[in-house]
């Protein structure tokens, strides 16, 4: 199988010739605006600012998100986390908005905010448990020489443990009781090095991850995204008024990519989610409330993968989007016949946005990420832990609504800007972006920040100890498979 092509963000600049206006203060330090000016720079926009009152301190956004009700110990206090990272959201939506706006685009359904960390916990019942993740999927685990986040969300997960280890003992009999086999993985995993472990179990297939010193988020700067343009001809740009909202193909599951479309969706795309008839969307089987409200609104297309026809209907649906979501690693799409280079060729207008744990590059593009481990990856279990002296995570799976926000951007950006590009977003490197987000050079520095923010929600009177109301879908999702008759039919591609 040939390696995919190298990613890099040269001459990616979709919005130039947009002027995007966000109307912030200039002579107070607002954080959003500073995050979303950043952001939209990097895309090629000009940015104009206004004047308007200085956006909510971050340490507030950060607990009015529900993210600090679910970082901490069970038995102890919600911990505040000095990193920017739900003013980052907060960012996000701003650029969104003000891209929108410069193409005479508007909201059809009012835009969350930074509620979405925390709404996934609040729909599903979740709390914070320190180094077990609020899901409970994902454990922060001694190594000799560190910590080391695991993640195991499936069963299949528990089978790779006696390879990984070279060891079955506990597994066998313990694999579905909860902590027994947890326990026992914690005991075999103490004396061996950290290294030599994620080598190992990332060649496997497991989502590994180890927590990081606090200095690394500094020392190893992450771009937020990473394109290669595929198509060279004229492309129609869509930088003057006259919005028409894209059609979006979108084949990932779980939250980040299915949170990118729900908010081009918000944006007034049309999306068709399509699964796999044998491997459906894995968030079906979860929390029913919070599948709903990430789907709602969206078509059902579910083929059978395993067949010609299945595959053949897949690429011509792929053919007549303008915008491609796809969570995979890259060789899983390949391994269907399916090159993105290629329909991009053959469809200069089309965006095709790939969402990964750790980058499409080899050997990171191999390599299995989730919410919760990514974010350790980046860096943020790493901050806490020098903070507090205790090992946590930060939120729920806090890197999958970070990037589905920042997908939801380049996206939006890569289709007005005319298409012809592949935009790649990991889960780690977005994380570790926003972490980087006026980070303080020294940790003196950073320590101080999180008392004074901790002082911040205090003078503030915020009641960080429970989660917001969350959104409610106006509607359930559409049943697997429910619109392929209808959407290829009306597509015209054979049934």
């Amino acid at each position: 199988m040939p390696s995919f092509p190298s990613m890099h963000a040269v001459d990616f600049s979709p919005l130039s010739g947009f002027v995007c206006a966000l109307d912030a203060d200039d002579g107070a330090a607002d954080w959003a605006d500073d995050y979303a000016a950043r952001l939209l720079s990097t895309l090629g926009a000009q940015v104009r600012r206004g004047a308007r009152p200085a956006g909510r301190h971050p340490a507030i956004a950060w607990a009015q998100s529900g993210a600090m009700v679910l970082t901490g110990r069970a038995d102890g206090p919600p911990q505040m986390c000095p990193l920017p990272l739900a003013s980052c959201v907060d960012g996000v939506a701003r650029a969104l908005t003000a891209l929108l706006a410069a193409t005479g685009g508007r909201w059809q359904a009012a835009l969350p905010g930074v509620e979405t960390l925390g709404e996934r916990a609040a729909l599903g019942g979740l709390v914070r448990q320190g180094p077990i993740s609020a899901g409970g999927a994902c454990r922060l685990l001694r190594a000799a020489d560190g910590w080391l986040a695991v993640s195991l969300p499936r069963a299949d997960d528990w089978d790779l443990l006696a390879a990984w280890l070279e060891s079955e003992s506990g597994f066998a009999a313990g694999a579905g009781d909860g902590d027994a086999a947890w326990q026992a993985l914690a005991g075999l995993l103490r004396e061996r090095p950290l290294a030599a472990l994620i080598e190992r179990g990332r060649l496997l297939g497991l989502a590994l991850a180890a927590v990081a010193d606090v200095a690394d988020i500094e020392q190893r700067p992450a771009a937020w995204f990473e394109a290669r343009r595929i198509a060279t001809q004229a492309r129609q740009r869509r930088c003057e008024p006259g919005y028409r909202p894209p059609l979006v193909v979108d084949l990932s599951s779980l939250w980040a990519g299915p949170l990118c479309s729900h908010l081009l969706q918000l944006a007034g795309a049309r999306v068709i989610k399509v699964e796999s008839r044998q491997r459906p969307d894995g968030a079906r089987r979860g929390a029913a409330d919070f599948y709903d409200l990430m789907n709602h609104g969206k078509a059902s297309v579910a083929l059978d993968f395993a067949s010609s026809q299945g595959i053949a209907q897949l690429r011509a649906l792929l053919a007549r989007a303008d915008i491609v979501i796809e969570a995979s690693r890259p060789r899983a799409l390949r391994q269907l016949g399916i090159c993105a280079e290629d329909l991009i060729a053959a469809n200069p207008r089309l965006s095709w946005l790939a969402i990964s744990g750790h980058g499409r590059d080899a050997p990171q593009g191999e390599w299995i990420a989730y919410g919760d481990d990514a974010g350790v990856a980046a860096g943020l279990s790493g901050v806490m832990l020098d903070l507090t002296g205790e090992p946590m995570f930060c939120g729920d799976a806090i890197a999958d609504p970070l990037t589905g926000w920042h997908a939801a951007l380049a996206a939006l950006a890569a289709y007005l800007g005319g298409g012809g590009q592949l935009v790649a977003l990991a889960l780690t490197d977005v994380a570790r972006h926003c972490a980087q987000f006026r980070l303080p050079g020294e940790r003196a520095a950073l320590h101080a920040r999180w008392r004074d923010w901790q002082a911040e929600i205090a003078a503030a009177g915020i009641d960080a100890a429970c989660l917001p109301l969350p959104r409610r879908a106006p509607a359930a999702a559409r049943p697997l498979g429910a619109d392929t008759a209808a959407i290829l039919q009306e597509l015209g591609i054979s049934c």
